[in-house]
């Protein structure tokens, strides 16, 4: 994919009809496949959903966002040590592999092939939206998709054919988030000149408006991303990463 291109990508949530084929489809996931990875363990999984009926029994654990039931194709991308550890178990070695340190490898990997599964399929004109919710429910979507121990999913990508362009979102300029050598930090000078843009973008003014904040950061820490919300899929996602033997 060119430079260009790259700069120009947007998510895509709305999806025409028209499916992906299995042919297509293989070849983004073995491109992907190519990707770093740790210790070329491959420390990672992907179920891929293309049933209507597993779409719709995975939906409310993605909040019932309406990409998850309308995209041809749902990728659900794993930390997945569970066939490595048979694979050691089998070949005589002993793995100790059931710790944090592990899981945040596995997480790694899993997230790299995921950017270039998204990378390979947007250099074909296919559109793509990741869903953060993958963590806030690991556990029904372990359920439904019959994850075993050591296997925890860690982000969830909806691809099909755009229906649309949406606007691009904007994005911090570099100095927000480039450092040389060592970390400079911000000072509130700093931050005021990195945010300027962003703030003063209509859309974001209209967002402040309509939940009755003072300022845009508001939005994002009374309204989207709250304390409380915060803590308790934290917590949950924890206890998850307990339940299937990564952390004790």
């Amino acid at each position: 994919m060119s430079l260009q291109y790259m700069k120009k990508r947007r998510s895509i949530r709305k999806y025409t009809g028209q499916d992906i084929s299995d042919t297509l489809l293989n070849e983004l996931l073995e491109t992907a496949a190519r990707a770093s990875n740790t210790g070329n363990m491959q420390l990672y999984s992907v179920v891929i959903t293309r049933s209507q009926v597993n779409k719709e029994k995975m939906a409310p654990a993605h909040f019932n966002q309406p990409m998850v039931t309308t995209a041809p194709v749902m990728l659900t991308c794993c930390a997945d040590v569970n066939r490595f550890v048979k694979w050691a178990e089998q070949r005589n070695a002993q793995p100790g592999f059931d710790n944090f340190q592990t899981f945040i490898a596995a997480m790694i990997d899993a997230i790299i092939f995921a950017q270039a599964f998204c990378t390979a399929a947007e250099e074909k004109g296919l559109g793509i939206c990741y869903l953060g919710t993958a963590t806030y429910n690991a556990d029904k979507i372990i359920e439904v998709l019959s994850l075993p121990k050591l296997v925890v999913p860690v982000t969830t990508i909806t691809v099909g054919w755009p229906a649309d362009t949406p606007e691009q979102p904007e994005r911090l300029p570099m100095e927000a988030i480039i450092h040389h050598e060592t970390y400079t930090d911000y000072t509130p000078d700093d931050i005021n000149t990195l945010y300027k843009a962003k703030e003063e973008l209509s859309i974001n003014k209209q967002y402040v408006k309509e939940n009755n904040k003072e300022t845009l950061a508001q939005v994002f820490t009374d309204i989207r991303y709250t304390r409380k919300n915060n803590e308790y899929f934290s917590e949950k996602y924890l206890k998850t990463l307990k339940d299937q033997g990564f952390v004790f």
